[in-house]
C-alpha cells in the first residue's frame, strides 16, 4: 500500500478537525457544569441570606417591644419594604 503525501496530509487534517471539535465541546460542557455549580451556590446564598434577614428582623422587632425607637423603626421598615418588593419580583 502506497501513502502519498497528500494522503498523509489529509489524514491529519481530519485528525486536527476532530481533536478541534472535541476539545470546543469539552470545553462547553465543562462552562455548562461551571454554571450549574454557580447557580447551586447561589440559591444556597439567598437562603441563606434570606434567613439572616428575618434573624435580625425578629432582633429589630423585639428592640421596638423593648421601647427602642427611631433608628430601629426606620430599619424596620425598609427591611420589611424590601422584602415586599422581593416577593413581587
Amino acid at each position: 500500500m502506497y501513502l502519498s503525501t497528500q494522503t498523509l496530509i489529509s489524514a491529519a487534517a481530519v485528525l486536527a478537525a476532530a481533536g478541534a471539535i472535541l476539545a470546543t465541546y469539552n470545553r462547553a460542557y465543562t462552562w455548562w457544569q461551571r454554571q450549574n455549580r454557580q447557580d447551586e451556590a447561589i440559591e444556597e446564598l439567598k437562603a441563606e441570606q434570606s434567613l439572616l434577614t428575618y434573624g435580625v428582623l425578629a432582633c429589630l422587632k423585639g428592640l421596638k417591644e423593648q421601647g427602642c425607637n427611631g433608628p430601629v423603626t426606620e430599619a424596620i421598615g425598609k427591611i420589611e419594604k424590601h422584602l415586599n418588593q422581593q416577593a413581587h419580583k
